[in-house]
């Protein structure tokens, strides 16, 4: 088997014009708006063709919060029309950039931002849907380089675990593709860091992602630079946010990845194995008369703002009532899981969950899967529908509550913290046949 790779990338930067909303921060009633069409740096989507031999297999990482599911299901189902592949050789990606635009559906835009008129971001959306099929139709036709694969782990120790738990994320994976000369042709790395170095901000920007991929790019000339968000669900940055802490981050990111490819790491080779599954995480929902009471009851008291909840907690409570009373109760979350398996000594796998994946997920299935050496394990892939908590973000645990875990101690049999703004009747159901199980015996099955 013989790789090559063929590249493009696009600028999806939307103007004051075309959708001035920004996502990412849900506490500005009528939404965050930007304040210039000019970005502190365009927002790209990014597209690298994995060729083996004549067989191409897609990797898209795109400058956004995170991709609704409506959006990638539209996009998924076109690209499917470009070339001879299968679902599971499509591999989408949002950086999860919280200066990025706000989209359709996810953060839901009136229970997060209070928007009511959404002529701007549904016409914004539709365009970069074209944009992002466009996108991938360019860079099949692009010509393409005859590369060899390695692969090697860097690290930083910028994140830290927001929650206190023992888990922090450093790893830094690093898969390049080489011309035959050994200069990189095309570069891809991840770490797992939610994506808020520079705060709160008016411009739009794509954060230190897009610092490290432009400081790759800069560094090394035809080098194609694309980065894969880790399991950063309960991981922030260190530091004082801003754009210096943003620039900092980004070009330390970009030198690990920089000094770790100047020289080859360990043979990666084909041929490259894919699948694709739709999961359904279950929600602790139970759909009895007499308990769907007492929970519309719970939505109710919400609306009196009891404790100076935040106002998306109203407008949410709002939302659910109405579920409620029109019988729309799905019991599960759906989340695409995707796994990539390429031979070296260890086996390469890549392991992609959508919704946001806390980083335990991580450290348990590097601990059965040879380490980050063995394995990459990213969120954030495909569409983003939630949060992904272990049971140590449910009920019991966490007695206060959890954002990430979607709960209150003030109604914990319903959906609150980050369920809230992503628009879900409740929080995930915990315990031995719940959302971690799921996720572990689901990912295990693929990876084999």
């Amino acid at each position: 088997m013989a790789f090559s790779v063929s590249t493009a990338k696009v600028d999806i930067t939307p103007t004051l014009s075309t959708n001035p909303y920004m996502a990412g921060y849900g506490t500005i009633d009528g939404g965050r708006i930007a304040t210039s069409s000019t970005p502190y740096q365009p927002l790209y989507a990014r597209a690298i063709v994995l060729w083996e031999d004549t067989f191409p297999h897609l990797i898209l990482s795109a400058d956004l919060l995170a991709f609704p599911r409506a959006m990638h299901q539209r996009i998924r189902t076109r690209i499917l029309g470009l070339a001879s592949w299968q679902s599971s050789e499509i591999l989408l990606q949002a950086t999860h950039t919280h200066n990025g635009p706000a989209l359709i559906d996810s953060l839901q835009p009136y229970i997060s931002y209070g928007l009511s008129d959404l002529t701007l971001i549904r016409s914004y959306c539709a365009a970069l849907e074209d944009k992002i099929v466009a996108l991938v139709g360019t860079a099949l036709a692009a010509p393409r380089t005859a590369v060899t694969l390695d692969y090697k782990v860097a690290s930083q120790n910028f994140a830290t675990n927001r929650v206190g738990l023992p888990y922090t994320e450093t790893a830094v994976p690093i898969l390049v593709a080489r011309r035959s000369n050994g200069v990189p042709r095309a570069v891809i790395f991840s770490y797992a860091c939610h994506p808020v170095s520079a705060g709160w901000r008016t411009l739009f920007d794509g954060d230190f992602p897009a610092a490290a991929c432009n400081y790759l790019e800069n560094q090394t000339a035809g080098c194609f630079a694309l980065f894969l968000q880790g399991a950063a669900g309960d991981q922030d940055p260190l530091g004082a946010r801003g754009w210096a802490l943003r620039d900092q981050h980004g070009n330390s990111l970009g030198t690990a990845v920089s000094s770790a490819m100047s020289s080859p790491g360990r043979t990666i080779a084909g041929p490259l194995l894919t699948y694709y599954q739709e999961v359904q995480l279950p929600l602790d929902i139970t759909l009895t008369p007499a308990n769907l009471v007492g929970v519309r009851a719970a939505f109710v008291a919400r609306l009196g703002n009891p404790e100076g909840q935040p106002l998306w907690y109203q407008r949410h409570a709002q939302g659910m009532i109405a579920r409620i009373d029109s019988n729309n109760l799905p019991t599960a979350v759906p989340s695409p899981f995707q796994v990539w398996k390429l031979s070296g000594s260890p086996q390469l796998k890549i392991a992609m969950v959508g919704g946001e994946l806390v980083s335990g997920y991580a450290a348990y299935f590097r601990a059965g899967h040879g380490g980050a050496n063995g394995i990459v394990v990213g969120g954030y892939a495909n569409e983003s529908c939630c949060y992904i908590p272990s049971n140590e973000f449910l009920p019991p645990y966490m007695p206060y509550g959890s954002y990430e875990g979607g709960w209150d101690p003030d109604q914990p049999g319903i959906g609150g913290g980050s369920m809230t703004v992503y628009g879900h009747l409740a929080h995930f159901k915990g315990g031995s046949n719940g959302v971690e199980a799921t996720v572990v015996n689901a990912m295990n099955a693929l990876l084999g």
